[in-house]
């Protein structure tokens, strides 16, 4: 399994928002949309939880693009 690489300036930016709590919107290349928050991160996935503390793991090969609020 391969280490999430910490000295990537996007895992840096996640895990900024991690730290911080910051809301943001997760797009799937399907079209979904998932507002919310990032609660942990590995080199395969995202755990997401929403306003209504809704939980999603959404796999990184999935995500479109990750907007900050």
């Amino acid at each position: 399994m391969p280490e999430l690489d910490i000295n990537l300036p996007s895992t840096r930016q996640i895990q900024g928002s991690i730290k911080d709590k910051i809301e943001m919107s997760i797009k799937l290349l399907t079209g979904d949309v998932f507002t919310g928050r990032i609660v942990w991160q590995d080199p395969d996935c995202v755990f997401f939880t929403d306003a209504n503390d809704r939980k999603t793991l959404i796999y990184r090969q999935a995500i479109a693009y990750i907007q900050y609020q």
